[in-house]
């Protein structure tokens, strides 16, 4: 298949150094392949981990001289696959079968190779019909299937598939079938109906499928749908799950998944049900490491599952994920993780990639000592994917780092990692802060139409302006306009932030005036005030009310009528912060804090856009102040240790809830001191003076290291840290 339809299914080729590397883990560092214990792979695409583990076991049996008949009967029993793509299980059964090799000459039968073509989170499920008939339903691309539950059983359903694909062709009549079916199961026609008339519709279902041309797999795909009922409890858990986000799954497959993610499994902790059947950007790989915990795997087995690094690192499906129990109250513990961000494993993909082993019935323990972190020796050397796990090893190092929940009062808050004796020294800074940053305004997308550049300014007051499309999510034509100026502030973009200096490259059309908050200017004052603005804005009327956000918050339903709340330019993230003459500002999607300090302009304020986090001050020396603190390789060092670096979510306002900032206080010399080196370092910034900006960047350093009471140890432990970290 190619690379880029596979990218979009979420399947990627594992390489096999890391396929390798993972079952190691399993086992403490070296996989034994000890042909009694059990291994499933949950989505095993091509079947690597399958394979790798077919040729361990194959060395071990070699060597513990076990007889050739006796350990393929064990392979087959104890090394089972799962996959939904129909290509990826045929590549998974050749491999598998290539890897048995010359094992097939001691068979004794017929062998059925367990890769089996099958969904491992939503299995088939038990219900009643509207006269209480108990029965198994499974969902396919051409509707659902049902058994009697009766049937329900491994021998009846392997029967039953036969069964199917040997009738269908002589299309049977009902009589016919019911007397085919009946002598093979325990089913006696005057008492046993309605099963088997249940059959019978199946029957008849699949004599459709066949007059339709779309039959010839159907009654295999009954067989290798039950699969996971009847796959029995696992030793290892194996594999590389689908990296899919949430909001690109079907419609249909979300509605039925629902139940799981949100009731029994608790991985959407804060989330109604309408955003978690909408835009929600978590992965289903999730949800597939705690269904196969709780199917699949035995008490005290151990999973290991190649899983993006996002779990450990953000709020949402990541928060469910970290608490780390299972419905039944079973608790699980992380053993191991191997962060492999740095590396990019995987074929042309910037995967956040990270290998995490769990055990079933053990609690997690923090510090979780064993955090590894992998960094390249050799810089802009890429890993091929032929390599050897060898050949890895010796061109990386691996860095020794613990875990622990940000906040020590939530286990399951975004992880903190690092040198141990670096975390030690940054609990220091870690708490609420007396401050509340917030998000910037938003446009819900039409940024097209509120984001213009002033053209020409008329005698008269008003200007004329043209709308900034490039670039815009949601597409507006291009317009040249005359309106009032009132509703014209300064935009700061987030590429328009550098540390120390921050200057607007444009403006933004306001529809709300300060202390009106979310509520927008109504129609008829914008008619009679700005009346060119309304005009202006009623040309994209239908595209704004159209927007997902004001759907959301700016209609209800009455009377089974959708009524809009208010006007339809309404626009979001708005309050009496953002009109504040004084703000600290820095970009939310980043690598690493850039903060600067912005001030009124033209007697207006700025305004920054909605990917930039803001901190509303009184003074300008308390946003020196904070500016200075939020530099600080302090600072940085931790929001690298818990938020997920580049990510959208690294310095959005939660940062706020984690880093301890004190309220500024003219009174206090230390405050004083670091307003000043912070007006010092954006006077140099302008003059483009690196130099001086070094020199009073360590200053800050040691002077918020005073503010937080750390020793001169624990200031140089995490700027090593930190160090390490941007290598």
């Amino acid at each position: 298949m190619p690379k880029e339809l596979r990218h979009n299914l979420g399947e990627y080729y594992t390489p096999d150094w890391l396929a390798e590397r993972l079952l190691n883990m399993l086992e403490a560092g070296k996989f034994e392949g000890n042909p009694d214990k059990r291994l499933l792979d949950p989505a095993c695409g091509s079947g690597t981990f399958l394979v790798i583990a077919i040729k361990k076991i194959r060395q071990y049996a070699k060597e513990k001289k076990i007889p050739e008949s006796q350990v393929l009967e064990k392979i087959l029993s104890n090394v089972v696959g799962f996959d939904l793509n129909p290509l990826a299980v045929i590549s998974a059964r050749a491999n598998y079968l290539l890897a048995l090799g010359d094992l097939l000459q001691y068979r004794k039968g017929e062998i059925n190779i367990p890769v089996y073509l099958c969904d491992s989170i939503m299995t088939p499920q038990e219900g009643k019909d509207l006269f209480g008939i108990e029965k198994v339903k499974f969902n396919t691309a051409v509707g659902p299937f049902i058994v009697p539950k009766s049937l329900v059983q491994a021998q009846y359903i392997d029967t039953l598939s036969n069964l199917l694909e040997e009738t269908t062709p002589l299309n049977l009549n009902r009589e016919q079938f019911i007397e085919k079916i009946t002598p093979k199961f325990p089913l006696i026609p005057e008492k046993d109906k309605e099963p088997i008339d249940i059959l019978c519709k199946l029957y008849e279902k699949l004599l459709n499928l066949q007059k339709q041309g779309i039959n010839g797999i159907w009654a295999r795909i009954i067989k290798n749908a039950f699969a996971p009922l009847f796959a029995g409890e696992f030793d290892y858990i194996a594999g590389n799950p689908p990296w899919v986000n949430w909001e690109s799954l079907p419609e249909n497959y979300r509605r039925e998944l629902v139940p799981l993610w949100s009731e029994k499994y608790g991985l959407f902790p804060h989330k109604g049900f309408e955003s978690i059947l909408g835009k929600a950007k978590d992965d289903i790989s999730i949800l597939m490491t705690y269904v196969s915990l709780h199917k699949y795997l035995k008490s005290g087995g151990k999973l290991g599952f190649l899983i993006t690094q996002s779990v450990f690192k953000t709020s949402g499906a990541g928060q469910g994920f970290r608490k780390f129990k299972l419905p039944d109250g079973k608790p699980i513990q992380v053993l191991h993780v191997d962060d492999m961000v740095e590396l990019n494993p995987f074929e042309g993909a910037s995967n956040r990639t990270s290998v995490i082993i769990l055990q079933k019935g053990r609690p997690t323990k923090y510090p979780m000592p064993s955090y590894l972190y992998w960094k390249k020796i050799i810089k802009g050397k890429s890993i091929d994917l032929r390599s050897s796990l060898k050949d890895v090893m010796e061109i990386t190092e691996r860095k020794q780092f613990s875990a622990e929940p940000v906040n020590e009062n939530d286990l399951t808050s975004s992880w903190i990692t690092g040198r141990p004796r670096a975390i030690k020294g940054i609990k220091k800074v870690l708490g609420q802060s007396d401050y509340v940053a917030h998000a910037g305004v938003y446009s819900g997308g039409t940024n097209g139409v509120y984001w213009v550049d002033i053209i020409n300014k008329r005698p008269d007051g008003l200007v004329v302006i043209s709308n900034l499309t490039e670039g815009a999510k949601i597409k507006v034509e291009s317009v040249q306009a005359t309106i009032e100026s009132n509703l014209l502030y300064p935009l700061l973009r987030g590429r328009d932030v550098k540390k120390w200096k921050a200057k607007p490259s444009a403006y933004i059309l306001i529809t709300h005036l300060p202390g009106m908050r979310l509520k927008a200017i109504t129609e008829d004052e914008m008619k009679a005030r700005y009346s060119k603005t309304y005009i202006y804005l009623k040309r994209f009327e239908g595209v704004l009310r159209k927007r997902a956000a004001f759907k959301r918050y700016f209609t209800k339903k009455d009377g089974g009528h959708i009524v809009e709340t208010a006007p339809f330019y309404s626009m979001f993230d708005i309050g009496d912060y953002t009109f504040t003459p004084y703000k600290v500002v820095w970009p939310n999607i980043a690598s690493k804090i850039v903060s600067a300090v912005i001030s009124t302009k033209e007697n207006k304020a700025i305004l920054p856009q909605h990917i930039v986090t803001l901190v509303a001050c009184e003074s300008s020396k308390e946003a020196h102040y904070i500016c200075a603190l939020m530099n600080s390789k302090i600072v940085n060092f931790a929001l690298q240790s818990y938020s997920m670096k580049g990510g959208k979510s690294f310095g959005d306002p939660h940062v706020l809830q984690n880093i301890r900032i004190p309220k500024f206080n003219p009174q206090n010399s230390l405050h004083l001191k670091l307003a000043e080196l912070s007006e010092r370092a954006h006077q140099a910034a302008e003059k483009d003076n690196q130099e001086e900006i070094n020199k009073i960047e360590e200053k800050i350093d040691q002077c918020a290291a005073n503010l937080w009471s750390l020793t001169d140890r624990e200031l140089g432990d995490i700027k090593d840290s930190l160090k390490e970290l941007n290598e």
